[in-house]
């Protein structure tokens, strides 16, 4: 791979881009172009146009989303929905109009029906409903890997779909009403430790499965998939196992080191009863994560740790 090549990454300030952004240039890339989102607002089709026709970018790297947790999505779904569809379309559609050569787009493994078989496998898109918590999201999604699949398919460009498991690691998202269920932990074991070990109440019954992988193990998939011819469409990106929330919740309040109680609040959802991604066909092309889920969160934890004062108390908008 040529690492003079100008690869824009938009979304580069999240966590998912910030990942993606300090790998290329570890590995030699120095022509990466990226700007803030107050100097290029991605939702506005004549920003994204303009950016496009004054420079001549080879690569795009799609890490640029709305998102967020459960509430998040339930308290914001016309934004989750409309947001997304306008930053990714606008880049997808110019990046079609200016003849990029490569455009890899990041999606979540949100797409898949709720109820679909275990472990995910790519085909089983658009094979039943979606999990109602996070539809909004997955509609976008869904459509620009339908998107990406379409300009492939109609005019022979090198577009494909990355769908990561569930994320995390350093610049996640921490804030308590928009955040994931991992950090959203890490902060509420953290904060129920500094107050005297305190009970901390967790959403639903603990029991669904879920799958978690480092971002930095997404972000060499992501330079795989640069360095690589892929012969498909669409790539799941996952660890290849699972544990329960319980299981997630003793895990992290071991490494956060609090004392107290666990209180489960079964009123409140607990979203699909499993999602564990099939990544069969990545790994036989020779990618596998390999960061395990316990060093993982120490990380994660030291890194809120290092920067707990200096976290924005709502960061939804990753673009």
């Amino acid at each position: 791979m040529n690492k003079n090549l100008k690869i824009y990454i938009p979304g580069h300030k999240g966590m998912v881009g910030s990942a993606v952004l300090q790998l290329l240039k570890k590995n030699g890339y120095n022509n990466l172009i990226y700007f803030n989102s107050k100097d290029l607002d991605l939702r506005i089709q004549s920003n994204v146009n303009e950016l496009f026709s004054q420079t001549k970018i080879d690569v795009v790297i799609d890490a640029a989303a709305r998102v967020g947790g459960i509430m998040a999505n339930h308290n914001y779904p016309y934004n989750f929905l409309m947001e997304n569809l306008q930053i990714q379309n606008n880049l997808i559609d110019a990046s079609l109009k200016y003849g990029v050569s490569k455009f890899i787009f990041l999606g979540s493994s949100c797409i898949y029906p709720k109820h679909a078989p275990q472990p995910i496998k790519e085909e089983y898109l658009l094979t039943g409903p979606l999990e109602p918590t996070n539809e909004w999201y997955a509609i976008a999604k869904i459509t620009g890997v339908k998107a990406c699949e379409a300009i492939r398919k109609q005019y022979g460009k090198n577009f494909i779909s990355l769908m990561p498991t569930n994320l995390y690691g350093p610049n996640d998202n921490f804030d308590l009403e928009t955040s994931h269920v991992l950090p959203a932990m890490i902060r509420k074991f953290h904060e129920a430790k500094e107050n005297s070990h305190s009970t901390v109440t967790l959403w639903g019954t603990g029991t669904p499965m879920r799958e978690f992988m480092h971002v930095d193990d997404l972000a060499k998939a992501v330079l795989f998939a640069l360095e690589n011819a892929l012969p498909d469409i669409l790539y799941n990106v996952g660890t290849g196992s699972d544990l329960s929330i319980k299981e997630l919740a003793l895990l992290i309040q071991k490494v956060v080191g609090h004392k107290g109680e666990i209180v489960w609040d079964k009123t409140k959802p607990d979203g699909t009863p499993r999602k564990l991604l099939s990544v069969e066909k990545l790994n036989a092309l020779g990618w596998k994560a390999e960061i395990d889920l316990s060093e993982g969160i120490q990380d994660t934890y030291k890194w809120f740790l290092e920067n707990a004062n200096n976290l924005k108390a709502v960061r939804l908008l990753n673009i």
